[in-house]
């Protein structure tokens, strides 16, 4: 579907049903808005406007990386929205120029409704620039509760509230990393490219609203410190977690070696006179069984006492 609408400073807001209408009055400010476009309806992006051919080939590739590029006339913006649930990725993509600014998005955008609402209300407020900047805000600030939510869920994985095992604490942690890593690649291309908006004096109509744009970096800038501080925090979970288990298996070896030191020299006892000789005279002494208890007693009573001196016992 294709929503076509432009601004007339004396008739005000006038929304068009055929794309070709919206060339036919001097208007403010032209928005055509493709939404979930038919095969026919793309078409129309490459007939009706003269954008670059590489900008519209890159409307109808998947997923191009958030970016901007200038092609003296027209400006063009890949921008990236984050399924709350699922971080899969979505493309919106926008063609600005003066008085002019064209928005193509292959699924329905909750994001360019709000907009669009938005300036049905207050038209007269509103110009291509602003247009831009309030999608642009709209994506940036859905970040927020998604890096709000995975903060939530690594703070539950640091208390292990669901008394989760080793393995699975761990498993979660690596796909908490995996889902911050996704975030991350998303804002800092977004970054970078609001970061540009602002520095580069090609865009006019940005500049007019350059506050408003850097608000919006700021807001990119928070999101990004955020990924790199949970990032962090997984970081130093997961060495926590490997260094108590490294740990508990260390004492548990310690324990071992004790229990083999002790029962060491008995073994060699019970050996020694295991063996079947003919002429071994301690064995027909007539006390000889309760000596050698003795001493294998007095020598375990002493080893036990000389570890737990050392500690190992701690």
């Amino acid at each position: 579907m294709i929503h076509s609408m432009a601004f007339h400073r004396e008739r005000g807001m006038e929304t068009m049903e055929h794309l070709t209408d919206i060339w036919k009055n001097d208007y403010e400010w032209r928005w055509i808005d493709f939404d979930n476009p038919s095969s026919d309806e793309k078409e129309l992006l490459e007939k009706e406007f003269s954008f670059h051919p590489l900008a519209v080939e890159d409307c109808f590739h998947k997923l191009q990386r958030p970016k901007l590029d200038d092609y003296g006339d027209h400006t063009f913006f890949v921008l990236h929205t984050l399924d709350r649930q699922t971080l899969e990725k979505e493309e919106i993509d926008v063609f600005l120029s003066e008085g002019l600014i064209v928005t193509f998005h292959k699924h329905s955008s909750s994001f360019v409704k709000k907009v669009r609402d938005y300036v049905v209300k207050k038209p007269s407020s509103a110009d291509e620039a602003v247009i831009l900047h309030n999608i642009l805000d709209q994506v940036v600030d859905a970040y927020f509760p998604i890096i709000y939510s995975l903060e939530d869920q690594i703070n539950d994985l640091e208390d292990n509230t669901n008394e989760l095992s080793m393995e699975d604490m761990l498993e979660e942690l690596f796909d908490r990393r995996g889902e911050l890593l996704k975030m991350r690649q998303t804002v800092h291309s977004m970054r970078d490219m609001v970061y540009r908006m602002l520095y580069t004096h090609d865009l006019e109509n940005v500049y007019e609203h350059k506050e408003y744009f850097r608000d919006i970096y700021d807001h990119l800038l928070k999101v990004s410190d955020m990924i790199a501080s949970n990032r962090e925090m997984t970081q130093d979970i997961r060495d926590s977690h490997l260094s108590m288990t490294s740990h508990r298996q260390n004492k548990t070896m310690q324990f071992l070696t004790v229990v083999s030191m002790i029962f060491l020299p008995l073994t060699f006892i019970a050996g020694v006179y295991g063996m079947n000789f003919a002429y071994m005279p301690e064995l027909d002494y007539k006390y000889s069984y309760f000596i050698i208890w003795g001493i294998m007693i007095m020598m375990t009573v002493a080893m036990v006492v000389f570890f737990k001196k050392k500690g190992w016992f701690d």
